[in-house]
């Protein structure tokens, strides 16, 4: 099992793979916003990881997925967190103003 952190490019580019097969570098740059060069740096890094192929061809180059046991770990995003003292909750107040059917 591969470990891959949360919120990369190495995580973004796995999930694109993992969606759309074949794609092209070309294509991979269009979703993934990023400069050719940047893209082809952390295609080779993924490649040396064995965890994609880079298949050239005349006009075009694929990216095909190796491995499929992939694990995304890292940190979760924390819940907005408010601190109340005891005792004060406060409670939404009814606006009468408001024209409802029920209350009309």
């Amino acid at each position: 099992m591969i470990e891959i952190k949360s919120g990369t490019l190495e995580e973004k580019i796995i999930k694109i793979l993992q969606k759309m097969y074949p794609v092209t570098l070309q294509q991979l740059k269009k979703k993934t916003k990023l400069s050719k060069s940047i893209l082809e740096m952390e295609l080779t890094k993924m490649q040396a990881k064995h965890i994609l192929i880079l298949e050239p061809l005349p006009d075009k180059v694929y990216i095909r997925l190796v491995r499929t046991d992939f694990r995304f770990v890292g940190r979760r995003t924390q819940q907005k967190f408010i601190k109340r003292k005891k005792g004060e909750v406060k409670k939404k107040k009814y606006q009468s103003d408001t024209n409802d059917v029920m209350y009309g």
